[in-house]
């Protein structure tokens, strides 16, 4: 059942990563229209700017997962790359349930506050161009549950490895 969930979520952030990968089109296109207007219209946008902050900061947020998901994230394992297998994932437990899951629970209840109150408010951004900024914060509390969805993966992952280990001692003794 467990490995159901884990498997479910890892297939989930690995689809969603895959999909948003495709943000940078857009991001590109805003970016190629925005030199063109600049450099060889003499007529820049107002609007441009902003909008490659708003399309790069929804590309880095959703792959914030989608990267844990395909062991993207750098490592310092110089302390425990020599432990068994069984202790590495008691030490990565510890560091899931001690680290981990209470910084991105925060992390999702703040950020969906912030959701709730810039919907509410129908928050804009404080610029000539005023767009709507709610959308974006919505996304970052998403993306900070999805991030904490694949933390729990890796977490029954991980104790799936000491489960394991567990019956093949029992066997074996």
């Amino acid at each position: 059942m467990l490995d159901l969930i884990a498997t479910g979520i890892d297939k989930f952030n690995t689809k969603m990563g895959e999909f948003t990968s495709l943000l940078i089109l857009p991001l590109l296109a805003v970016v190629v229209f925005e030199v063109f207007m600049r450099y060889v219209m003499n007529a820049p946008t107002i609007w441009a700017f902003e909008m490659t902050i708003f399309l790069y900061g929804m590309h880095f947020m959703f792959g914030l997962a989608y990267t844990d998901v395909t062991k993207g994230h750098v490592r310092v394992d110089i302390f425990i790359s020599r432990l068994s297998k069984r202790k590495q994932a008691i030490v990565n437990i510890f560091s899931i349930v001690v680290m981990f899951l209470p910084v991105f629970t925060c992390l999702v209840i703040w950020t969906a506050s912030f959701a709730y109150t810039s919907v509410m408010e129908n928050e804009r951004y404080s610029t000539s161009w005023a767009p709507i900024i709610w959308p974006f914060k919505v996304i970052m509390a998403l993306t900070f549950l999805f991030v904490l969805m694949q933390g729990i993966s890796n977490l029954i992952r991980e104790l799936q490895i000491i489960i394991k280990d567990l019956k093949s001692n029992t066997e074996e003794g």
